[in-house]
């Protein structure tokens, strides 16, 4: 194999691909932690795979002898990141891939790619394109909510709803939940609806990257049957195997209406949450109490330190108390695009009932009678409970 690059396209592919290598391999399937350089005579393709997730990069090369190579990735990542400014060249000597950029060589043992894994293919049941800059968003917001107790794996996973030319995002860890509708283009004559259960760090790791670029979603099996989801970024492609299970059905969780409804500009309300926490030991709540056209957010209770702050705030039913992770609700405040956010309750005869019931946040934009989006995204946040 022999084969001559340019170094900032090389250097991409490789820390494209190398971000989904294992952190830890045995000895056993210790090719694992490599990264596999195919030379064809249509370019150069750096991939990798862990039998979970498979990333992919196409690289344009001038190759001189086909072949194919493995190396240690996270040793290859760290070299290209610190080349000079220079095309690369890349060979095979021996037992040994020589890389040399500019005044720059290094020969790096080569693990036995005999044994490296088939890459799965592009599962194709169900296919369609979604602009980056939505996907990105929508899997951003809703990525937050979902768990990291891998004892759980169906709470690790956002769960993907495919209806007609909606895209339904939703992920809890059952103390909060985020949902998102989103149009996408599916591909001519294709009709089927599925859903997928996607590893919500996976999911949220390919948002970060897709930018401006048009994301390409696949949904299918592979060879051996099991179930795949697969995505293709600006030539860049990864799939990865969804989780079993059954995800809570959520929409249970969701109310018909939220007639109690507060609405707080996002800022301020945020500064506030960090300012007041400040006071609150880690797992202590932040107490918000809403009145006409106030809320008062306070942490700290007897003899421990304290803190309070007043808002004006865009309500005027009877007095609301509730009590948040504060954690939990600035992961929401910082995700919802708009500048006002809305806080709906469900109603009740008993005002301390309602503040033991979930809250709707969402984004609202516009002039204060603007209607909130059906389809807009909505974080359900559980209350805990206090008889402070």
């Amino acid at each position: 194999m022999k084969f001559r690059v340019e170094r900032d396209e090389f250097t991409d592919a490789v820390a494209w691909t190398a971000r989904t290598l294992p952190t830890r391999a045995t000895t056993q399937l210790q090719v694992l932690a490599g990264l596999l350089l195919d030379a064809t005579g249509d370019g150069l393709k750096v991939a990798a795979f862990d039998y979970e997730v498979s990333a992919q990069a196409d690289v344009a090369a001038n190759v001189g002898d086909p072949g194919r190579g493995l190396v240690n990735g996270k040793m290859l990542a760290d070299i290209t990141k610190s080349l000079p400014d220079a095309p690369v060249d890349v060979a095979v000597d021996g037992t040994r891939l020589t890389l040399v950029c500019g005044n720059s060589r290094f020969a790096l043992p080569m693990l036995p790619v005999d044994d490296y894994p088939s890459l799965p293919p592009m599962p194709e049941t169900v296919t369609g394109v979604v602009p980056g800059l939505v996907f990105g968003s929508a899997v951003a917001q809703v990525a937050i909510a979902a768990g990291r107790d891998d004892t759980l794996p169906v709470l690790t996973a956002v769960r993907v709803e495919v209806t007609g030319d909606k895209l339904t995002l939703a992920a809890t860890d059952r103390y909060r939940l985020g949902v998102r509708t989103i149009d996408w283009q599916r591909n001519t004559g294709d009709t089927e609806e599925t859903t997928a259960l996607v590893p919500a760090k996976t999911l949220a790791d390919l948002a970060r990257h897709a930018g401006k670029n048009d994301v390409v979603l696949h949904f299918g099996t592979g060879k051996s049957g099991e179930a795949l989801a697969g995505f293709e970024i600006a030539g860049r492609k990864t799939t990865t195997r969804l989780i079993e299970g059954t995800f809570p059905p959520y929409r249970k969780l969701l109310p018909d209406s939220t007639p109690l409804a507060a609405r707080v500009d996002i800022g301020p309300l945020t500064e506030a949450v960090k300012r007041v926490a400040l006071v609150a030991p880690r797992t202590a709540p932040v107490k918000l109490t809403f009145t006409t056209d106030n809320l008062v957010l306070e942490a700290g209770t007897g003899g421990e330190a304290q803190a309070s702050e007043a808002l004006p705030v865009a309500y005027d039913g009877p007095e609301l108390v509730v009590h948040y992770n504060p954690a939990y609700l600035l992961d929401a405040l910082g995700v919802i695009e708009e500048k006002t956010a809305q806080f709906g309750f469900a109603s009740a005869e008993d005002m301390t009932l309602a503040g033991n019931k979930p809250a709707i946040l969402t984004g609202v934009s516009g002039d204060e009678n603007a209607e909130v989006n059906p389809d807009g995204y909505r974080y359900l946040l559980m209350p805990i409970r206090s008889n402070g």
